[in-house]
């Protein structure tokens, strides 16, 4: 459902266009110090209309504290922040309601919410959902201290070179993807419970709950279906378990080994297109040519890396609280 975690655990609500997104946080350890500042950076790096090739749709995204702080601590309480929506164009998309959007939500969510769901600007399944993914991420950063997580992008619509890889879009006048990496470190060894629960597959939950995203790989990835067993093994070089390479990543047998978490994830080409596309009117039965209109993003990846370095520390967070390694707060 909307919800994720056993013992820091995170529930997101809200629409695109409704009043507010928001998310609860149950878990959370008190004595830990929060100021609206700790979360300026990343909700800043989110944006979108602040970065080339990102959507024209500005927000505040500013943190409003409805529960579980006191005096700027938190209590022990569940924690819950609202971020308003005030920039809506909620027209745009009337327009579109019987042309399902190609690569959307739209059909499938009609499908299976019988025509009641909220269509406006994709709703509840929107990216407008990663902003208080991306607050839990805050707090969850705070509790894993001296551990660093940060992700960034590697490559943009096949460029390694990111203004290459926007500019092509731009010439061609259409959307592209891109591929973002994480990387961790500080962790400790011994985190992730096989086979269900291993820390691959946590993060790949986690992962897949951002909108846009379509493959994810840790370490070497596909590359290891070319490598010999010898060439890609990890050896052991002291008993912190160091290693004289990195093939796996930091995980192995689903369980961290203390080296430096790794792994990648593939993001789609934006739906929203100004192309003009061919596809289905559900109220005509017809096919149709149709464009999609309104304030998208040229590149969703651009806005990912702090997303991503959100829902990492999420899952990590609870990992440590399960193994009670969570550093000491006060």
């Amino acid at each position: 459902m909307n919800s994720f975690g056993r013992i820091f655990r995170v529930s997101i609500f809200g629409e695109s266009h409704g009043e507010s997104v928001g998310v609860n946080i149950d878990g959370c350890p008190a004595g830990l110090t929060l100021q609206l500042p700790d979360f300026l950076p990343d909700l800043e790096r989110r944006k979108g209309g602040t970065q080339k090739g990102t959507t024209p749709r500005q927000e505040e995204d500013l943190p409003i504290f409805k529960s579980g702080l006191f005096n700027n601590v938190t209590t022990g309480a569940p924690i819950t922040i609202l971020f308003e929506n005030k920039n809506t164009r909620s027209g745009d998309y009337e327009k579109l309601r019987s042309v399902p959007r190609p690569g959307h939500a739209d059909f499938v969510a009609h499908q299976k919410f019988g025509g009641y769901e909220d269509y406006r600007g994709g709703g509840h399944f929107s990216g407008r959902l990663t902003l208080p993914l991306v607050g839990a991420g805050v707090i969850a950063k705070k509790l894993l201290k001296d551990i660093t997580i940060s992700a960034s992008i590697t490559e943009i619509g096949g460029e390694k070179n990111v203004e290459s890889g926007l500019q092509r879009a731009i010439e061609q006048k259409d959307s592209v993807g891109g591929i973002v990496e994480c990387r961790v470190n500080g962790l400790p060894a011994g985190l992730g419970e096989p086979f269900f629960d291993s820390v691959e597959s946590l993060l790949a939950h986690a992962v897949f709950a951002i909108p846009a995203v379509r493959g994810i790989e840790f370490g070497t990835g596909f590359a290891a279906a070319r490598m010999f067993g010898v060439e890609h093994n990890d050896a052991i070089l002291d008993m912190e378990g160091r290693t004289q390479t990195n093939h796996a990543g930091g995980i192995v047998g689903g369980i961290s080994n203390g080296n430096e978490l790794v792994y990648r994830i593939a993001i789609k080409p934006t739906s929203s297109t100004p192309k003009q596309q061919h596809t289905l009117n559900w109220e005509t039965g017809e096919t149709e040519d149709f464009s999609v209109k309104g304030r998208h993003d040229l590149c969703i990846a651009l806005r990912v890396p702090p997303v991503l370095e959100a829902v990492t520390a999420i899952v990590l967070a609870d990992l440590m609280c399960l193994e009670n390694k969570l550093p000491r707060i006060l």
